[in-house]
C-alpha cells in the first residue's frame, strides 16, 4: 500500500493532462532526482527512498508513492508540495487550452 496518495481532478482531456504530467515528471527529476519511465499513461519512478507511479487519467492525475523510513517523517510536507505542483501544472495547462467554442445564436425564422 502506498504511503502517499495525491489525486487531482481535471477537465483537460487525456492529451493535455499527459503533457502536464510530463512537465511534472521533468520537474520532479530536476528537483529531486526521481528517475522514471513511461508505460502508456503511467509514469513509474524511483530513487533511493521513494518508488511510485503517476497515473494520467481522462479526468484525474494520481500520484502514489511508497516512502522509505527517512521520508515517512516528511509525508505531510511531501504530499502538500506534490499537490501544489499538480495544482500549478494543471492550472497552467488549463490556461493554455483553447477556449470552448461559443454556441452560435439561433437564427430568427421569418
Amino acid at each position: 500500500m502506498a504511503d502517499l496518495e495525491v489525486r487531482r481532478a481535471h477537465a483537460l482531456g487525456i492529451a493535455a493532462a499527459r503533457r502536464a504530467a510530463k512537465g511534472m515528471a521533468h520537474d520532479l527529476e530536476r528537483r529531486f532526482g526521481l528517475q522514471g519511465r513511461w508505460e502508456g499513461d503511467v509514469l513509474r519512478f524511483e530513487r533511493p527512498g521513494v518508488t511510485g507511479t503517476l497515473t494520467v487519467g481522462a479526468r484525474e492525475l494520481r500520484l502514489s508513492a511508497t516512502l522509505g523510513l527517512m521520508l515517512r517523517a516528511m509525508e505531510a510536507c511531501i504530499a502538500r508540495q506534490v499537490g501544489d505542483e499538480m495544482d500549478a501544472l494543471l492550472a497552467k495547462a488549463a490556461s493554455l487550452a483553447p477556449a470552448p467554442a461559443k454556441p452560435k445564436p439561433a437564427r430568427k425564422r421569418r
